[in-house]
């Protein structure tokens, strides 16, 4: 492997990263695992853009609501709005990436992204907030399909399900860090200052992206048929049932946390009473059970027991959990509290750990020939699914957590339903993938 692959920006289009074989013996495995940690490195960054631009935020939904004069229901739009860009910019730019090239669809997205979120700081009303949320993830897009694409590139099997495991460390720490830092902010600006924080992370990250992250597709690999040719590639990724179950199934877990994501805010602070920062703590240390979580998966399981058994095992205590949320938040056992709460909300979202990077890897194996494309479908139907949880929590007031609980039960028991009907694991065999 040459050791320019990722050291520099590089302009010739004919340059790109060839697939990393960490196996292999001698100068060329130290070469690639000194790339392959500058890859992860990139990618981690780019990954978590996206949960620290929504995290940081959310300490700030009541502030918001008060400054602009807005209901919450509106405010909550900000945060579908958002997800509503993500998901559709990731069906915009995965066939891009996929025809011209990983690295210059990502440059472009990443400026657009500064550009969005500074006037974001500037809003005026809650609307103009809405409207440029949804281009901030419009372009953010570009981050999180062309990472899931770069990975695809680069590696394949067992080890494509450690690494995404090991992104989801990196990532991972956005949650735990952003609501504390939202938190922070608020203590000494208003929630405008939020936004100029990302402005600064976001123009950190795309001078590191043009310097240390090449291109990664060959051109001999590049699709040239323009839009009906992309439209073609991912209808017949729709039509591969096993992909589209992994897809779906992925999805509705997603949908799950977001689901907490948007509604945890006004449950925990307006509900049960807390401060933004008790808030901040208690997202944090889901977080980190989300990560342990995950590490578990790529550094114990993966290798040793089958993805599909990892991701049935944790689809399920994501649906116990969500039905004990359910119970709790509807009154069955009295007046529960805050604890018991925060604890089932941590045993979900600690088992993301499980469905996340499973789902991906498992799907993504199946698409080597369009993993731009199978990373914009697979990114696009989590952010759409999301983005319609998001406004559901919300549809009984700021009172009750009983509509939370209700999308995450629905959204778990359906994502169970998809994986065993669509991907039918016990065909697969029990060997490791």
């Amino acid at each position: 492997m040459p050791d320019s692959g990722v050291g520099r920006a590089q302009q010739e289009q004919h340059e790109y990263i060839p697939a990393i074989d960490s196996a292999a013996p001698g100068p060329s495995a130290t070469v690639a695992r000194r790339v392959g940690l500058l890859v992860t490195l990139v990618l981690g960054g780019l990954t978590a853009l996206p949960p620290l631009s929504m995290d940081m935020y959310l300490p700030a939904l009541p502030a918001v609501t008060d400054s602009l004069h807005a209901p919450a229901a509106t405010v909550q739009l900000t945060l579908t709005a958002c997800l509503t860009g993500m998901a559709l910019g990731q069906l915009v730019v995965g066939p891009m990436s996929d025809r011209w090239g990983r690295r210059k669809p990502l440059l472009i997205g990443m400026v657009v992204y500064v550009v969005a979120t500074a006037i974001c700081a500037l809003a005026p009303t809650a609307e103009l907030l809405i409207g440029f949320r949804l281009l901030q993830g419009l372009a953010g897009a570009a981050g999180i399909v062309i990472s899931r694409a770069v990975v695809r590139d680069l590696y394949d099997g067992i080890e494509m399900a450690r690494f995404f495991s090991t992104l989801m460390l990196i990532s991972g720490v956005a949650p735990v860090i952003a609501p504390v830092i939202g938190g922070q902010v608020l203590r000494f600006t208003d929630w405008r200052g939020i936004f100029v924080v990302l402005v600064a992370v976001g123009v950190a990250l795309t001078l590191v992206v043009w310097k240390f992250l090449h291109e990664t597709l060959p051109p001999a690999e590049r699709h040239t048929g323009g839009v009906p040719d992309a439209l073609r590639t991912m209808r017949g990724l729709l039509a591969d049932r096993v992909f589209t179950g992994y897809m779906i199934a992925g999805s509705l877990a997603f949908a799950a946390l977001f689901a907490y994501v948007s509604a945890s805010p006004f449950v925990v602070q307006e509900i049960y009473g807390a401060s933004p920062q008790t808030f901040s703590l208690l997202f944090g240390v889901n977080s980190i059970g989300l990560i342990a979580v995950g590490q578990i998966n790529g550094k114990v399981l993966v290798g040793r027991i089958s993805l599909d058994k990892a991701l049935g095992f944790g689809l399920a205590v994501i649906s116990l959990a969500a039905v004990a949320l359910l119970l709790m938040t509807s009154g069955v056992f009295g007046d529960v509290g805050l604890l018991p709460v925060a604890a089932g909300l941590f045993v979900l979202m600690s088992c993301m750990g499980l469905a996340m990077p499973n789902t991906n890897s498992q799907a993504l194996m199946r698409t080597r020939h369009a993993a731009g494309s199978a990373s914009a479908l697979l990114g696009t139907s989590q952010f759409l699914i999301g983005a319609i949880a998001s406004p559901l929590v919300g549809i009984a007031g700021e009172k009750t957590a009983v509509p939370m609980a209700v999308v995450q039960v629905v959204c778990a028991l359906s994502a169970m339903a998809c994986f065993l009907l669509l991907c039918r694991p016990w065909r697969n065999g029990d060997a490791p993938a």
